[in-house]
């Protein structure tokens, strides 16, 4: 016979095995998941900081969106008459045109990286990462806590610009403890936050530059084919058939600069309106964050008293 194991107390239950709470090799659920929800992260490509996109996956994107847009407006050439005048707008004014459709996809898949990648960022504002209690107060004692709490709800506290800021404050507040610190912290790294979102938009401003000038350099080139045939013009005399092809040839440079221009200018056009709606985006999303870490941060800190 095996001895008996000794009874429990009574009034308590019998003691179980059971795996340890807290058990830092068991798989949680977490409320954010930056690795599994960042959508470059997701397609197996170096996500980028925060909002800003990648451009390994966005050119890819605008090299297929590009190949795209040209081969459905030849096929739609040939289905559909209607559509010839804009088709040659594309396909026949030059080499103009292609570069700057590229670079227009381009930047629009950079811009929709960066949407997609701030939704992600905006969902950390609901975030409930501080005690609801209304009492609770904000310590360099607590402050362990709090942090514990944040990094079990998320995978990285710091890939998400709100979470960031929370937790270098907080680990400042544990690990110096001067409470006056915190908001000199979160100053800082508010204004770090809006240099890194106000620098994420660089290429695409970039291109926004170059655009034009792609419609202006196919201006110069029609421009420049126009007058050359303008010349053979000239010297086709009283030749009305000669006449006739080269004003053709006239006509047809000078549409060429127009249109390269024409195509040019409405692309940076809609990126610019593209650009800046993000930009009001992401301006109310660092408010809000501000808004919190001075509610949540700064706010409890107030509450605590001293001897």
């Amino acid at each position: 016979m095996t001895p008996s194991s000794p009874s429990a107390p009574p009034g308590n239950p019998p003691p179980v095995d059971a795996k340890p709470l807290g058990n830092p090799f068991q798989k949680t659920a977490l409320l954010l998941d930056w690795s599994r929800s960042d959508i470059e992260r997701r397609l197996g490509f170096k996500g980028g900081r925060f909002t800003s996109p990648g451009k390994t996956l966005s050119f890819i994107l605008a090299l297929l969106t590009t190949v795209a847009f040209y081969a459905l407006l030849i096929i739609a050439r040939q289905a559909w008459p209607p559509i010839e005048p804009y088709a040659v707008m594309f396909l026949e004014r030059g080499p103009c045109p292609y570069p700057t459709m590229l670079l227009f996809f381009w930047a629009i898949a950079l811009l929709t990286l960066k949407w997609r990648k701030s939704v992600l960022q905006m969902r950390a504002l609901g975030l409930p990462f501080m005690p609801q209690e209304p009492d609770f107060e904000l310590t360099p004692a607590t402050a362990r806590s709090v942090r514990e709490r944040m990094c079990s709800m998320v995978d990285n506290p710091h890939h998400f610009i709100l979470l960031n800021r929370v937790d270098l404050a907080l680990a400042n507040l544990h690990n110096i403890g001067h409470a006056a610190e915190v908001a000199t912290i979160l100053k800082i790294q508010a204004e770090n936050d809006e240099a890194q979102v106000a620098s994420s938009y660089g290429l695409v401003q970039g291109f926004m530059w170059a655009i034009p000038v792609l419609g202006f350099i196919g201006t110069v080139l029609g421009l420049s084919e126009a007058i050359g045939a303008f010349g053979g013009t000239i010297k086709a005399g009283g030749d009305m058939n000669a006449i006739r092809t080269s004003l053709e040839s006239v006509t047809g440079g000078l549409a060429t600069a127009f249109e390269t221009t024409l195509v040019a200018l409405v692309c940076a056009l809609l990126l610019q309106l593209l650009v800046s709606f993000l930009q009001a985006r992401e301006s109310d999303f660092l408010d809000s964050c501000n808004d919190i870490c001075h509610k949540h941060l700064a706010g409890k800190l107030r509450l605590v008293t001293t001897s």
